[in-house]
Order: C-alpha cells, then structure tokens, then sequence
C-alpha cells in the first residue's frame, strides 16, 4: 500500500486550539505538538494517516469477513493510475459461451443478448461524442437486462452515468451510479465517478466517502483517486475548521496544551517568568510560598495566576490592568488576546492584537509578538494575503527575533512554499541555535520537497538529517513526532512506532501522540482494537483534544460508509 503523499508537519497556530496542533506542534502556535486540530489543518497535517486509517479499517473488516465466509473475487476493477472517462466493454459472457440450459435459459440469453447490443451501440455513439443517443441506447440495455445479471446490469448503468457525466449532468450521475453500486457495491468506476459527481454537486461528505472506499479497493495506488481524496479532505476541513472557528463555544484548552503553546515562543514576554521588580517586598522574602503581587495590577495577579496554572482567571484580571490603564497595558492587552485565542474567541482577540501592533510607544517584542499571533489567525480565517503581511511586517520591526522566522517557515509550508520555509528555518537556527523545534521541522520541509519531486537521493538525506537531529536533541519530542511521520509515509512501520514511542517517554500527557500511533495500528497492522484504544487513551488523558474526537468520528463514519459498501 503506498502512500499518497508525506503528511506535512503538524502545527499548531498562534491563533490558539482552534488551530491546534497533531504530533508535530511547536509553532506560533503550540510548543512541542499537541492541542486540538481544526479540520482544515488536520487535512493538511493528518488527512493521508486518516484516509489510509480509515483504508485499514475497511481492508481488517474485508480479512475477517473472508475468514468467516471465503474470500469473494473483486468485480469492477481498475488498473493503476488509469482515466475513467470511457463506458464499460463487454460485461458477460459472449452468447454461446456455455450457459447452462435450463427452463428460460433460452429467453434470458435473448434478452440478455439484445441487452448487450444495445450496449454495444451506445458505445459506438459514446465514441464519436453523441451522447444523447448514447443514453438512450444504455436505457435500452438497462430495461432488457434481466434483473438477476447484476454484474451486466451495474455496467449499463455505469455506462450511462458517463454519458450523463460527459453532459454534466451531475445529478443523473450520482442516480446511475448509485443503482450500479448497489448492484456491485465493490464496482470502482462507479464510485470514483459518482464522487466526482458529488464534488461538482458540493456533496463533499459524500464525496469523501466514496472517494475514500476508491483508494481502498485500489490499494492506495492509483493516484488520480488519491488526489480527488486529498483534495476534498482540504475542501471539508476548510469549511469544518470556519464554521468552528466562527461558532466555538469559549473553551479553556487543557494545561498541556497552554503550556506546550507558550514554549514555542523564544522571545515572548508575557510568557516569561515573573522578574524580580515585578514581586512585592512582602514575597521577596517567602522564598518556596505562592508569589502575592501588588492588588492594584491585574497584569501581574494574571501572571502569578499564570504560574499556578490558573487560566481561567487570567482574562478577567488583564481586563482590570486595562480598564485601569495600568503600568503593564500593552502586556495585559496580549495576554488577554491570547488568552481568547487560546478559548476560540477571534473577535474578541483581534481589536486587542490590533491596539498592542498600533502601539509605537510599545516594546517591539510584544508587537512582533502580537504580529506573530494575528497573522496565524489570518490564516486560520483563510486570509493569507493578510498573514503574509503581519508575518512580513514582524520580520521588519524585529528583524533579530527567532520566533518570526519560525513562525512564518510553518506558514510557508502550509502554503506550499517550501523553498522559502527551508529559508526561514535556516534564519531561525541561525538566530537561535538552539532550537530543535526548527531544526527538526526543517528537516520535514527538505523531506516533502524530496518526496513531491521523487528525488530518493534526497529522500535519504532528509532522513539521515532526522537521524541527526533526534541524536543532537534527545529531548525534542518533536524531531521524534515527525520523523515518524516520514518514516509512516515511507511504510518503515515498525521504527515509527518506535518513535511515538519516544514522543510518549518524553511527554505522556500529549493526548496527539496517541491518536498518531493509534492511526498507525490501522494502517500498519489492520488493527482496529488497538488503534481505537490508543485514541481513546488520548481522551482520557485530555477530554479537550478535538484532534482525538475529530478522529474517532472520522473512523466512525467511514466504519459505517464502508459497511454499507461493502
């Protein structure tokens, strides 16, 4: 089984949980993988691991109905990578070819004979582009076929679904190819083109199932029903993550998340440890005791609240700094932006970042810093244009600052530009030596930019580089997270495992690294029980990982469209 393409590095985005993070986080926007992924990251980070999930799951149901019952042969197979745009051929047996006899048999052969006739000539009249005729030769075949030649009847309709199709009459195609996967619910010409039929009907749940059960049947190896996959996964995801992100109930993420997302940031402020002038005399001198600070400032009561890991207190408190115009304004007003990114409340958060970028009189790290964090919600908002700018303009104020390069590298990657993340990964390790979080995320840029340009030689590179990256930061969950990734995507199987395995030594309360090496059970090893185990062991360690629910109902969902396939 062969993969469709490398899963790009899972991140999570400044602007919050709604932008969550899979295995491979540590970015404006989580700190060393985890969180909640939104459906349009997820189909850009996660989408081949759930499909090729969803794949195993249908191919472990497929091997336990053979032991139970015997294996059945395929019908309505497809050889690799070809179109699908011409009707079907001879579906039977020529007349004469050994039917047994039997009362009707004779009448049956006729019918079944005129049936193919017609079929022929419509395929005559489909070549030279006459379409309308062509149908109606098909409407012929289909009222003379006998209703017991499944096999015949399945390709008269499928036959006639590509006429309609070549009309574009996409309604007419999803009805004919319906009728043909009932009678041969394993036929792929039909579902490939009745997916087709429900993306341009915008049915693209719908789609996604079909298109899902194609790249099964074919064993992943056929890529023009894997780029229709890909493709409506993004689609999906895009449209899921715009409606979350506009209607998500405010929602304080797990401490897991919240502290992984400020550790991405190198040159943040407001993520940084209270300083000593920042303390009361009284607390100087109770050294091992919770830190009191001085009443009158709620940006320092949001920080010591911050160091017990009390967030739910945090916005109220930078309200009162602000409302007071305090010493710590500009802090207390990217706090409390963060702070409501970090819940999913965008329109909250926006007029805050704004007012902290427009202030001149501002440090520049917190302005950077708020950049940093508009930008990636521009992107989540579907607004690259706008992120670009926010990410150029951080880069231009603080040209020194770390955080923007690497940042701005993941932002790259998900807009395809891989080149110039490589380049801003290389600023960011420049910078800031250090940071493995770049190091290992630029080794998976080079990865893809090999892997789309089957370049093996550079394949190997980008692997060997994983390996050096691992062995320099032992430490760095997320050179582990997503070398598994490359390793998954290259079918080493077992030494992903291994390293999930790491990820898991190293943060065990990272709900994402489960939910990863629960998919991996189903694509490696067909193994549902285990997969489904792992993921709801990601809910038990964190109730609030969309990623892990996204998950289970995607494989939910396609359990049950398989099924009914099947």
């Amino acid at each position: 089984m062969a993969a469709s393409k490398p899963v790009e590095a899972a991140m999570v985005s400044a602007a919050g949980p709604g932008s969550g993070s899979g295995v491979g986080g540590g970015s404006a926007t989580s700190g060393p993988g985890t969180g909640s992924l939104p459906r349009w990251q997820l189909a850009l980070a996660v989408g081949t691991p759930l499909l090729l999930g969803a794949g195993a799951l249908y191919l472990w149901s497929r091997q336990r109905r053979r032991r139970e019952t015997g294996a059945r042969g395929d019908s309505g197979g497809l050889k690799r990578n070809s179109e699908r745009k011409t009707p079907e051929g001879r579906a039977s047996p020529a007349p004469g070819s050994g039917h047994p006899d039997g009362p009707g048999t004779h009448l049956e052969m006729n019918l079944l004979d005129r049936a193919q006739a017609a079929k022929n000539k419509g395929n005559k009249y489909f070549k030279a582009g006459k379409y309308e005729q062509a149908i109606q030769c098909y409407t012929e075949a289909i009222s003379l076929c006998p209703t017991e030649k499944n096999v015949d009847l399945s390709t008269f309709y499928q036959n006639r679904a590509a006429a309609f199709e070549q009309l574009q009459k996409w309604k007419e195609v999803a009805q004919d190819c319906t009728k043909a996967v009932e009678l041969n619910p394993k036929y792929v010409k039909a579902l490939f083109r009745r997916a087709k039929a429900h993306e341009k009907l915008d049915n693209k749940k719908e789609c996604l199932e079909d298109v899902t059960a194609v790249c099964i049947l074919e064993g992943f190896q056929n890529q023009q029903s894997m780029l229709l996959a890909d493709k409506v996964l993004k689609l999906l995801g895009k449209e899921k993550a715009k409606e979350k992100y506009k209607n998500r109930e405010p929602l304080m993420p797990s401490p897991q998340f919240i502290k992984s997302y400020f550790s991405s940031f190198t040159d943040d402020i407001i993520s940084q440890p209270m300083l000593k002038g920042e303390k009361s005399d009284e607390d100087k001198d109770k050294e091992g005791e919770a830190l009191e600070v001085k009443e009158n400032s709620g940006y320092l009561k949001a920080k010591q609240y911050m160091e017990e890991e009390n967030y739910d207190k945090i916005i109220s408190e930078c309200s009162k700094e602000i409302d007071a115009q305090g010493k710590y304004m500009a802090e207390a007003l990217l706090l409390r932006a963060t702070f409501y990114l970090l819940i999913g409340n965008a329109n909250a958060a926006k007029p805050d970042l704004d007012k902290v970028i427009s202030l001149q009189e501002a440090n520049v790290k917190l302005r950077a810093n708020a950049l940093i964090k508009r930008g990636s919600m521009y992107m989540q908002q579907q607004q690259p244009l706008l992120s670009t700018q926010d990410f150029n303009m951080a880069a231009d104020i603080d040209p020194q600052n770390a955080d923007v390069y690497h940042h701005r590298g993941q932002l790259k990657i998900l807009l395809d530009q891989v080149e110039e993340a490589v380049a801003d990964f290389d600023e960011c390790i420049r910078l800031r030596p250090e940071s493995a979080l770049a190091q290992a995320q630029k080794c998976f840029a080079l990865y893809r930019q090999a892997y789309t340009g089957n370049n093996s030689s550079q394949i190997q590179a980008a692997m060997k580089g994983f390996e050096e990256v691992i062995k320099k930061f032992p430490r760095c969950a997320e050179g582990y997270a997503l070398y598994a990734q490359a390793l998954t995507d290259q079918q080493q199987f077992g030494k992903a495992d291994e390293m999930y395995d790491k990820c898991i030594n190293l943060e065990p309360d990272n709900a994402t690294t489960y939910v990863h090496k629960g998919l991996l059970q189903l694509q490696w090893k067909q193994d549902l029980d285990k997969g489904l185990e792992l993921i709801s062991k990601a809910i038990e360690i964190d109730n609030k990982c969309d990623f892990a629910y996204e998950t289970m109902g995607t494989i939910e969902v396609q359990r049950v469209a398989l099924e009914i396939h099947h």
